[in-house]
């Protein structure tokens, strides 16, 4: 059986509930939130006003008028305390507290039967989600493999699920949306990066037509008129430890810093992944840690390619 559970004890909800929700994060938030309900997950960045950004987030609705941004744990009371400063006009409330929910995962080649089995349904594509009493569950990749399970703590689903599957290690999940090309922000990177060196307006985390948010001055004016210098990139590297977030990286045999690790994670193999944000020349002549001379970056393909659309 081809199948991994496991608990994402790195990540957390910031909750947020009341009529004006939504209303409230669509003039926040990168994302277009007129998309977001029971059936349809988004993904969306939260930026300051000079366009940095202070986390990036998956919005799902957990009932009436009660929605969450999933982000890692690490950040979420940073999060909520720069979002509360906006929030006091509105018919909302945010609590960054996991409210009884536990961040789960299930991931591989039959994990949508099981899924299916342990359901009775399944989503229908990514960001797809299907939800009850007790559950939502979102589809994170577009092949139909990956799952994030958000259940309540007494819920008997998460016992179907663990003995469903095999016992996974939080490092493969990670290892995948790492390879996948997907960033995330940790409490050592807030308000480090511009959403382009992350890839996030190459990930379906930024909507160009939505109109007026937070920071979407900086972040229009990169897309439609000027360049990204850094872009994300994937890849693995032979270290006995994963990199801390925010470490520099250095262009091979120079002491000149190129980009930094966004990411870094082991996986069950003992494999080190690092999602870095880093110069295009930099990545052309390799990423290494420790002032050039550090080990090496292998990069691996991503799953879109980072030929930047921004027009000159």
């Amino acid at each position: 059986m081809d199948c991994a559970f496991s608990l994402l004890s790195n990540e957390g909800l910031l909750h947020i509930k009341g009529p004006d929700s939504l209303t409230f994060l669509q003039g926040q938030t990168t994302c277009d939130t007129r998309d977001a309900g029971p059936e349809q997950a988004v993904p969306g960045v939260y930026c300051t006003p000079k366009g940095r950004t202070v986390a990036d987030f998956l919005l799902v609705s957990l009932g009436d008028d009660q929605f969450a941004l999933r982000m890692r744990k690490d950040i979420v009371d940073a999060a909520a305390q720069v979002l509360g400063k906006y929030i006091i006009f509105s018919k909302a409330e945010l609590s960054p507290d996991d409210d009884g929910w536990r961040i789960t995962a299930c991931w591989g080649d039959d994990a949508a039967n099981i899924i299916s089995t342990v359901f009775g349904e399944l989503p229908q594509g990514q960001y797809k989600a299907i939800n009850g009493d007790e559950f939502q569950l979102v589809q994170i990749d577009e092949q139909g493999k990956q799952f994030e399970c958000y259940l309540k703590a007494d819920s008997e689903l998460e016992n179907q699920l663990a003995s469903a599957c095999n016992a996974g290690e939080q490092g493969d999940w990670e290892a995948l949306q790492i390879a996948a090309g997907i960033a995330r922000i940790e409490s050592a990177t807030v308000e480090e990066f511009i959403p382009q060196t992350l890839n996030y307006d190459l990930t379906g985390f930024i909507s160009f037509t939505k109109g007026c948010y937070t920071g979407q001055e900086v972040v229009a004016r990169l897309h439609y008129r000027g360049k990204s210098k850094r872009r994300g990139y994937a890849g693995t590297i032979d270290a006995s430890e994963p990199p801390a977030a925010g470490a520099p990286l250095f262009a091979s045999g120079s002491d000149k810093a190129v980009g930094n690790v966004v990411n870094a994670c082991r996986d069950s193999q003992g494999v080190v992944w690092i999602m870095a944000s880093a110069t295009a020349d930099g990545a052309i002549s390799g990423l290494r840690l420790e002032d050039g001379g550090g080990p090496q970056m292998t990069l691996t393909e991503l799953p879109y390619s980072i030929e930047d659309p921004d027009a000159d």
